[in-house]
């Protein structure tokens, strides 16, 4: 061996290395040691929701093939501490709720955080928007819906206000600062261009334009119809706007400008009963999903709002939640759970027929 042989190889395998280091990543839901199927309900009924995987961080997206890596590569690891101590991965940590988007990201706010974590599926990798402003970092945020022109808007409930986010998550505005006092909740009804504001130490529901206008407000304190008590999260579907009426135990259904439509829960002990409710979404077949936090449930009524399942459970183990916050459903009807307190996204599959 010449002088140049060691050096000339040891290039070749940094090269090498370099390559396996950029190559793309592919998305996963962790659902591989899952062998039999985790369905709801329990057989022998027809299971109507399946367990996909889960969502919390960097280890949804792994290096392609890396199982494949030549024993020089790993040799060369070896002997530079590629293989030593590396950074802990970046996780979820108190996740709140999210949106899909029609390019299949999943765009998920964390408290613990103070972050939006963007699970870029076709880019394969995680992204972290931690900036409301150009000079100001999220604190709280909570609700996240999508804008106009590929706009990503999230409510920030310490900051007093709704800021927009492009494409890329760069802040490129914000509304509401001047009305608002405690943002959480957050849905818009893309056909007419309206953005809903769950306002929850207001005690009421605010309602912008695309452009960050105020339009009015529906509701005050209260438990009469169309009233409510520290409302917080909001849906947006079929052309009906679904509140969280936490404090008052309840699921009320509006129209577009706040007249009541419908209204189910009631403080209890029975499942179906609403404690503490907190995330709501709708399904292509009208089902309507609430979570229950105090219990950890994931409660299932059908349009009129019969309840129909009962999922979850305090726990770690999959299907239970601890703390869990918001739920969405993308357009494919895979529901996901924010599990605040086990750090994660726990996503079914919609099987079809609940009703």
């Amino acid at each position: 061996m010449n002088q140049y042989s060691f050096p000339y190889a040891f290039l070749c395998l940094t090269l090498l290395v370099s390559g396996c280091a950029e190559s793309p990543k592919v998305f996963s839901l962790g659902n591989t040691s899952q062998t039999i199927p985790k369905t709801w309900p329990p057989s022998p009924e027809k299971p109507r929701y399946e367990y996909v995987g889960e969502l919390t961080g960097e280890g949804n997206f792994q290096a392609e093939n890396l199982e494949k890596r030549g024993t020089a590569v790993k040799f060369f690891e070896w002997i530079t501490g590629l293989t030593g101590n590396q950074p802990d991965p970046i996780v979820l940590q108190r996740p709140q709720s999210g949106v899909v988007d029609d390019q299949s990201r999943v765009y998920v706010t964390d408290i613990g955080r103070g972050a939006v974590f963007v699970f870029d599926k076709p880019a394969g990798q995680l992204k972290i928007w931690d900036l409301a402003r150009e000079d100001t970092r999220f604190v709280t945020p909570i609700g996240i819906a999508l804008g106009s022109q590929g706009e990503v808007l999230v409510a920030d409930a310490d900051l007093h206000s709704v800021f927009r986010l492009d494409i890329n998550g760069k802040p490129i505005g914000e509304f509401g600062s001047d009305v608002l006092k405690r943002p959480t909740g957050l849905a818009r009804d893309p056909e007419n261009g309206r953005i809903y504001v769950a306002d929850t130490h207001a005690h009421d529901i605010k309602v912008f334009t695309d452009d960050g206008k105020l339009l009015e407000v529906l509701g005050k304190r209260g438990e009469n119809d169309a009233q409510f008590n520290s409302p917080t999260f909001l849906a947006f579907a079929l052309g009906k706007l679904y509140v969280t009426d936490t404090l008052n135990s309840r699921i009320q259904v509006l129209d577009m400008h706040g007249k009541m439509l419908k209204k189910f829960g009631q403080r209890g002990l029975y499942i179906g009963n609403l404690v503490r409710p907190k995330g709501v979404a709708v399904d292509s077949e009208h089902n309507i999903y609430v979570i229950e936090s105090l219990y950890d449930n994931l409660l299932i009524y059908n349009e009129q709002g019969r309840t129909l399942l009962a999922l979850g459970g305090t726990g770690k183990d999959t299907g239970e939640f601890y703390l869990p916050s918001g739920v969405w459903i993308d357009n494919n009807d895979q529901i996901y759970v924010a599990d605040m307190f086990n750090g994660r996204i726990t996503v079914l599959q919609f099987l079809g027929g609940a009703k």
